[in-house]
């Protein structure tokens, strides 16, 4: 199987499931089922060989099964699989056409490197779009203040950031915390500022919903300042006295401006 081209658009290897739960070929059918049925992530595995994939067995290919039947004897062998140098897009379009949620990632030598799912899909789309976001706020913060600055990827504390937007809305809160819940959220921007602080520029829903659900790190794109500069955003954290994700009010949809507005209007009308 030839590798294809990689043009600069994300690939299946750099969203792919590396660490993937398999089954043996001579697992019987009830030790698989007790397995699928015990997970609560898992609804079938890769059946491998020496890493080398035979076949993939789902919760469905074992209804009505013999209990001690070898999964060999019941297993799916005519399979689709991606290769980890595919584009995640034609990997989209094989998961959209077979209607098949998860496919194994094998190499050339046919041996189990990964799994890609339609959810890995769907996070690859989201995070296209973050970059742009930071490289136009480092942009603009180039151009203020004269500085040439960096921009880097690392996970980044929680409790460490300063957040720089006074308010939240729970609606959307609980649109954040069920993308964390299923690896769907996209990285946070950071600015720091000479090593002195740490300010949320943009993920403040997803830093709350991620609190919520007990995280205490997150993914970020960070730009790095060399030195602590006098900053717009954190003079207003400042002046609205937010020192930490606790002084973020949640505000419920129901007190939400444009909902106000639109009812306003309706009395008057």
């Amino acid at each position: 199987m030839d590798a294809p081209v990689d043009d600069g658009k994300p690939l299946v290897k750099d969203y792919m499931t590396p660490d993937v739960e398999t089954v043996s070929p001579d697992d019987t059918v009830g030790e698989v089922a007790e397995r699928i049925a015990a997970s609560t992530e898992h609804s079938g595995f890769p059946v491998t060989d020496r890493r080398r994939v035979e076949g993939f067995v789902s919760a469905r290919d074992l209804l009505l099964q013999d209990e001690t039947a070898p999964i060999f004897t019941v297993m799916t062998t005519d399979l689709i699989v991606a290769h980890p140098e595919m584009k995640v897009t034609d990997a989209a379009r094989v998961i959209l056409r077979s209607g098949i949620q998860k496919l194994p990632v094998v190499d050339d030598a046919g041996k189990l490197v990964g799994l890609i799912s339609n959810a890995d899909v769907i996070r690859s789309q989201i995070e296209r779009a973050t970059p742009e976001k930071v490289g136009k706020l480092k942009r603009t913060l180039e151009n203020i203040h004269d500085l040439q600055l960096e921009q880097e990827r690392r996970t980044v504390k929680l409790a460490n950031l300063i957040p720089t937007q006074k308010k939240v809305y729970a609606d959307e809160l609980e649109g954040r915390q069920y993308e964390l819940e299923r690896g769907l959220a996209e990285p946070l921007v950071v600015i720091d500022n000479g090593g002195e602080s740490l300010l949320l520029a943009d993920g403040h829903h997803r830093v709350l919903a991620a609190d919520r659900i007990g995280l205490d790190e997150m993914d970020a794109y960070v730009i790095v300042i060399g030195r602590p500069i006098e900053l717009g955003m954190q003079k207003t954290a400042e002046n609205e006295g937010l020192d930490s994700l606790d002084d973020v009010d949640v505000v419920d949809y129901a007190r939400h401006p444009l909902v106000e507005t639109t009812k306003r209007l309706q009395r008057q009308e």
